[in-house]
């Protein structure tokens, strides 16, 4: 187990890598912010006290290994071919280089690894890689990515995966992993509208995760059974299911305003099947969220007096009214964008 201040360290360098990608202008120089982002994580996934965690971690590396050593690969055949190593001027080979960064975020088809890994992870480092994992490799992609069929595909494999993906789990690892799946999408088609349309969406996203995750690990729970155990704070329970129906894109959630954004510009440019088809999947999303906020608001609710005041915690409450109202900040910041795309 890593003490304090080599986690910092580890966490240091995972942002410092992350910053180096982003800031580079050579292929090579972003590779290496790559490499040093997932050699930072992997002590932070690895736990010798339990054997899924190091499962997962060792997973991740593999992968991770597999996607780098083929954009590097990527990166020398066009070098030599194009004489250059400027991230600016490799544009016209960008299906090429979108295959390992697709890898490295997760996207579909290239996803069957994340839901496995989250699994065996635990929730901070779930965080990590539904968040941070994924900024490096989608500002990448933003330099290369272009309109075209392929592109469409893998955005609508991604959509579809990650609504049929969901219906059948009881994990919310899983869930929360396939509900990123299908933001991956989301966020891929934002990348070929407009840059402020993704980091509204992409800041969106990481605050609403981030209150799922602080809410989920806090209360302790896995799976979705366990949901109805929340009996002793209706406020928390509220929260948290607001945000599960916000990651749906639920109105009038503060999720609903950057796909309702991404679907206005599609249409007044002439998209028709192809935002049509995302709101269908979404509502597929959206389907088995409700079907557990119904349960655990309705059905499943009760109310007793004897254990409320074992488990109410002052900090719980007013973490959670934070984040709602920086959630809700995040939606009157969205709305202006429907104007100045």
């Amino acid at each position: 187990m890593l003490n304090n201040s080599t986690k910092v360290m580890f966490y240091m360098t995972l942002v410092g890598g992350i910053l180096l990608t982003t800031s580079s202008n050579s292929w090579v120089g972003a590779w290496m912010g790559l490499e040093i982002n997932l050699l930072s994580f992997i002590p932070i996934m690895t736990n010798n006290e339990n054997m899924y965690n190091t499962e997962a971690s060792m997973k991740y590396f593999l992968i991770q290994v597999l996607a780098s050593s083929l954009l590097l690969f990527v990166i020398m055949t066009l070098t030599m071919k194009e004489k250059t190593q400027l991230i600016s001027k490799l544009y016209n080979h960008s299906i090429l280089m979108m295959i390992p960064l697709l890898l490295k975020s997760g996207a579909a088809p290239l996803h069957w690894w994340f839901p496995s890994v989250m699994e065996g992870l635990s929730w901070m480092n779930c965080l990590i890689l539904m968040t941070l994992q994924k900024i490096a490799p989608m500002i990448l992609m933003n330099n290369i990515i272009t309109t075209n069929h392929q592109m469409m595909l893998i955005i609508m494999t991604s959509i579809i995966i990650g609504a049929l993906g969901g219906l059948n789990q009881t994990s919310l690892r899983k869930l929360l992993a396939y509900s990123s799946i299908n933001h991956m999408g989301w966020l891929l088609m934002t990348l070929m509208i407009s840059n402020s349309l993704w980091l509204t969406y992409m800041a969106t996203y990481i605050l609403l995760v981030i209150t799922m995750v602080a809410i989920i690990n806090t209360t302790k729970i896995s799976f979705i059974n366990q949901l109805f155990n929340i009996t002793y704070s209706p406020y928390l329970k509220f929260i948290m299911f607001s945000g599960l129906l916000s990651l749906a894109g639920l109105p009038p959630f503060t999720g609903f305003f950057p796909k309702w954004i991404t679907i206005q510009f599609m249409i007044s440019n002439n998209l028709i099947i192809m935002p049509t088809l995302m709101i269908v999947f979404s509502l597929i999303t959206l389907y088995y969220y409700l079907r557990i906020s119904y349960s655990a608001f309705l059905i499943g609710h009760m109310k007793t007096s004897w254990n409320m005041n074992l488990y109410y915690n002052k900090n719980i409450m007013m973490n959670s009214m934070l984040i709602t109202l920086s959630t809700m900040g995040m939606m009157l910041l969205s709305v202006p964008m429907t104007f100045h795309i």
